[in-house]
């Protein structure tokens, strides 16, 4: 099933250390694990929640954790949760609230991937004696002729995620396994069903885990009440329309809850953080030619040597664009689009691609 195996060592001697949530993905992929002959570990991670909203977060609520023990006495793999609650809200949701509070839209997801996941769970599961760590995420990994490794798309076009999972360098991609990569999500479930796994309807979560079924604005004015700074509502020519409560609850595109009233609908086209003002326009506005990025991080460890052509994704869920990525340093790209691109968002990540290839990605920085 992987696209490539790492050693000569039997499967039987290679001990795995999966990371569980209690929800289908990730124990059908310790499932499958268990079904070639690993050595398999089940770690939960027990995230911070606020104050007596516990059973909101949704990577760690009692029943995700109860599930997740259920699954691991059914493939009877150990299994232990790990406090990272400390971490997560040092690192996690204080990027969030500190994002917001600069006037960007973060994705405390990448850093929670990268420091957590990828940082914190990796080398628990290193301490543990592990080769190697799994997760239920939907891409793949080869190695290239040149003895690189590459990240791949999963094959199912509708849950692919290498997008949050460009920031992976090469030395934890050659701990990694991706049990799920050449599946379909279907085909996950109807896995779950045949090992009759508890989890096999569990719906997918779709929110940010500590933020439960509440909104972002809420949460924010609970735990940064100064991002509650009004300010003036301009439109693209200038004219003074309206007032906005703070830029932290306005977003790029966004048109409902600007609390003005046009003829046409107007969208947010840009966030002025240094005068704290809102610039709102039609919708043939949105795009935009250009952005910069910075943070980037390149799979194979170093930039290419000049500038390229590659299909390039502003969001988790965007279509692909067609640009030429120009690198300024190691860690700082512009993105030149051949033709406009609505929602260029600051705090979200700019990913690269050559068809199927992740090639890395950054945060971008600015739409120009």
């Amino acid at each position: 099933m992987f696209y490539r195996r790492w050693s000569n060592v039997p499967a039987s001697s290679t001990k795995v250390v999966v990371a569980m949530s209690g929800g289908v993905d990730s124990s059908v992929a310790a499932a499958l694990l268990v079904e070639q002959g690993y050595q398999v570990t089940g770690l939960m991670l027990r995230l911070w929640s606020e104050g007596g909203r516990c059973e909101e977060n949704r990577c760690c609520t009692p029943d995700s954790m109860a599930l997740a023990r259920r699954v691991a006495a059914q493939l009877e793999i150990p299994f232990y949760v790990v406090d990272a609650q400390q971490l997560f809200r040092d690192e996690v949701v204080q990027y969030f609230i500190e994002g917001y509070k600069e006037g960007i839209t973060p994705n405390p997801c990448l850093t929670c991937n990268r420091l957590v996941r990828w940082g914190f769970l990796l080398d628990r599961a290193i301490d543990l004696g592990a080769q190697f760590m799994a997760t239920g995420h939907y891409a793949r990994i080869i190695i290239d002729k040149n003895g690189k490794i590459r990240l791949l798309k999963g094959v199912d076009p509708t849950k692919d995620q290498s997008y949050v999972l460009h920031f992976l360098g090469q030395s934890d991609l050659e701990k990694t396994l991706f049990p799920l990569g050449d599946t379909t999500k279907p085909q996950v479930r109807e896995m779950a069903k045949r090992k009759g796994l508890p989890v096999a309807e569990k719906p997918d979560s779709q929110d940010l885990c500590f933020l439960g079924v509440d909104d972002y604005r809420n949460f924010l004015l609970r735990h940064a009440p100064e991002v509650e700074k009004p300010g003036p509502i301009y439109t693209a020519d200038g004219e003074l329309i309206g007032e906005h409560r703070g830029l932290a609850f306005h977003t790029i595109g966004q048109r409902k809850g600007l609390g003005v009233a046009t003829p046409d609908p107007l969208y947010v086209i840009f966030k002025d953080r240094e005068h704290n003002a809102l610039l709102v326009g039609k919708a043939d506005q949105l795009g935009s030619y250009n952005l910069s990025a910075d943070n980037v991080n390149w799979i194979v460890g170093e930039p290419p040597a000049a500038p390229f052509r590659s299909q390039v994704k502003i969001r988790y869920k965007a279509q692909a664009a067609w640009a030429q990525v120009t690198p300024i340093r190691q860690d700082r790209v512009l993105v030149q689009f051949e033709q406009p691109v609505r929602d260029i968002t600051p705090g979200q990540a700019v990913v690269f691609y050559n068809e199927e290839d992740c090639l890395g990605g950054g945060i971008i920085q600015e739409q120009k």
